[in-house]
Parts: structure tokens; sequence; C-alpha cells
């Protein structure tokens, strides 16, 4: 009994990502780097996209792909792969928007959208009106509102982002509250 659950353990943590990215850190095998991007590629795209715009998030998660092969010596098996890795796009994209890149439009546009929510409530459906709240949000709120859906932990959040823990509660807590207003706000419009 205690072979086949060891033997199993051994099996299931050997495709995990972080022990996929061990081995292309040791091994360089394009295969394994073909493994993680297949595991990892679109939520690493959704995730930055919801911070910027699409042409913006193609170069960054271009970019983040190109630093896990730079840098693959510096992953540590103490954490989440996935989470590593949205630390490197995160830190690509802010440095992008430290040099005047654009995120999804410009602010002011993103402010005239959560404006013309109310407007916009009896024409869009739920879908457009929760993206439209979520564009509406600070980045920062939007940020740990988007790494908590894809299921990371707290204190992942607090690591990809460098601020501590009683920050992100907070953040995640504002950015809860406004989209539950607008949701709110929409679902009454929507039954008058």
């Amino acid at each position: 009994m205690s072979f086949a659950l060891t033997l199993k353990s051994f099996l299931v943590d050997r495709h995990s990502n972080e022990s996929v990215m061990l081995r292309y850190a040791e091994s360089g095998n394009k295969a394994l780097l073909t493994k993680l991007y297949t595991a990892c590629g679109d939520d690493l795209y959704h995730f930055v996209l919801t911070l910027s715009e699409p042409i913006l998030a193609q170069d960054i998660c271009q970019k983040t792909w190109l630093k896990v092969m730079e840098k693959k010596h510096l992953f540590r098996d103490s954490g989440q792969f996935k989470a590593w890795l949205f630390t490197l796009a995160r830190n690509l994209l802010i440095d992008e928007l430290r040099q005047g890149k654009p995120m999804t439009g410009d602010i002011n546009s993103i402010h005239d959208n959560a404006k013309a929510l109310d407007t916009k409530h009896q024409q869009s459906d739920i879908h457009s009106v929760f993206e439209q709240t979520l564009l509406s949000l600070s980045f920062e709120q939007r940020e740990a509102f988007c790494l908590q859906q894809e299921g990371f932990s707290l204190q992942d959040i607090a690591n990809i982002t460098h601020c501590g823990i009683e920050t992100v509660k907070s953040r995640l807590r504002y950015a809860k509250q406004h989209l539950s207003k607008q949701l709110e706000k929409y679902a009454e419009t929507d039954h008058d």
C-alpha cells in the first residue's frame, strides 16, 4: 500500500509545473518549456490582458517567456511556478508602464467608461457590465482581484505584487465592493 502511494506521489509530482520547470532549468529541454507554456500560457495572457491592452499583453507575455528562458536558473523549488511566472510578467508590465506605455487605452478613457456604465446598463448584458466595471477598478485593485481569480493565495498575491497581505486584503475588499455595487445597479435597472 505505501509503495503504491509513494509511486503515485512520485508520478504526480514529476508532472507538476514546478517539477517540469526544475527539469527545464537543469536540461534546457525545449519540450519541457513547451509543456509549461501549454499549462500556463493562456492564464498568463488573460492576467496581463486584464491589466493592459491586447497588443501590450501579447508583447509582455512574449517577453515573459523569454525571461523564463534567460532566468531559468533563478527558479527555486520553494514556490509555485505560476506565481513566479506571473511575477516576471507583472514586473515587465510595470516597467513598460513606467516608460509611458498605455494600459487599456488610458486612465481617462477607463474612468469615462466607468461613468458611462450607468447609461449602458439598459443596453448591456451582465458580461459586458462586469468587464467594464473590472476595467474601472484601479490597477492595483484589478491586479489583486484577477490574481485571486487565478487561484493565488493572499500570500502569493502579496509576493507577486510586492506588498503586504493587509494591503492585498484591502485592495480585494474595495474591488469586490465596487464590483458588487455596479452589478447590483445593473440588476436593479435590468428588472425595471
